[in-house]
């Protein structure tokens, strides 16, 4: 009988080895009871990616119960320093983007994007110039001549810091205008959210955002677009280009992923392991295609490349535009 047992007990292991999605040791399988850290408050694009890519796993059968929690503050820079002091805890990863790039150069973050360990770039996405449906500005170019009349009169809203997309993208279209970067009048709000609420009471006089936070109210026509600031049309956005209206500026918003400082390389490695799987999913491929993001996938050392030269990158741009110092 022992010896049945034991013979029983090894042909059930090689049968689960043998099964699709059940051998043992696989990287992906070790991130049980995964968080994913979202830097701004619900509602945010960071907020959005990270709570569909939660999902899109989910429906991939790469990992089960991940949990999205938000840790607004500093444009990202609180975040970033929770990420710092979880040195060494493998369960853990931060959906970030440009604007923490910006945030961590403007405001002297005490960590910084080079103390994590860099996991993917996921995802490019243009900004949209967007008012309300009542908004005297029925096209780009009246918002542009009154902008240019009295640019403090003519504020614009946005859900980044300083450095971030929503604050850089106003400010090259100023430049691009004739109107002095220093003389915008930007109102920053704690993503999307906060910023819908505050062109909805008409606070700012429009707002810049990334398409995907506000495809539902696009949708309804509670907000109108002016205009994208991909370099082509986006479709299912009525809606030209900066270019299209004589504007020259062409302007994109990145995400990804990014997780504790020294991480043992078995979790580095199912980290990476689980994003590539989920960068190769159909659920995910959904995801891009409902929310107009653009595939930018970029693995492990070559993201943490990237974010050296973005860092050096909007240092240069920030001075260029007048934008450092008080800024």
């Amino acid at each position: 009988m022992r010896r049945i047992g034991r013979t029983l007990a090894a042909n059930l292991v090689l049968l689960l080895v043998a099964l699709p999605g059940c051998a043992p040791g696989r990287p992906a399988d070790d991130l049980a009871e995964l968080r994913v850290l979202v830097p701004n408050a619900p509602g945010s694009g960071y907020d959005v990616t990270a709570r569909t890519a939660a999902k899109a796993l989910e429906d991939a059968d790469v990992i089960r119960g991940v949990e999205v929690f938000n840790l607004p503050g500093g444009g990202g820079v609180v975040g970033l320093r929770r990420l710092g002091y979880e040195r060494g805890n493998g369960r853990l990863m931060m959906l970030m983007g440009l604007g923490v790039v910006g945030s961590q150069y403007t405001q002297n973050a005490p960590v910084t994007l080079q103390d994590t360990t860099p996991i993917a770039r996921l995802i490019e996405e243009p900004a949209i110039v967007v008012v309300t449906r009542e908004s005297p500005y029925r096209d780009l170019a009246e918002l542009i001549a009154a902008w240019r009349a009295d640019p403090g009169a003519v504020p614009v809203g946005g859900g980044s810091s300083a450095g971030g997309p929503d604050h850089l993208a106003p400010m090259l279209v100023a430049d691009a205008v004739g109107i002095t970067p220093r003389e915008v009048s930007y109102r920053q709000y704690d993503g999307g959210g906060d910023l819908l609420a505050a062109i909805l009471h008409h606070d700012v006089a429009f707002g810049v955002s990334g398409l995907s936070e506000y495809a539902d109210q696009i949708a309804s026509g509670q907000l109108r677009v002016l205009a994208v600031t991909s370099e082509q049309r986006v479709p299912g956005i009525l809606a030209p280009t900066l270019r299209e209206q004589h504007v020259d500026v062409v302007f994109s918003n990145w995400r990804g992923i990014v997780a504790p400082p020294g991480l043992a390389e078995r979790d580095v490695a199912a980290m990476r392991d689980a994003v590539a799987r989920l960068h190769g999913s159909q659920p995910w491929r959904t995801a891009l295609a409902r929310y107009g993001w653009t595939d930018a996938y970029l693995d492990g050392p070559a993201f943490g490349d990237f974010l050296t030269e973005e860092n050096d990158r909007l240092a240069v741009l920030l001075g260029g535009l007048g934008l450092t110092g008080s800024h």
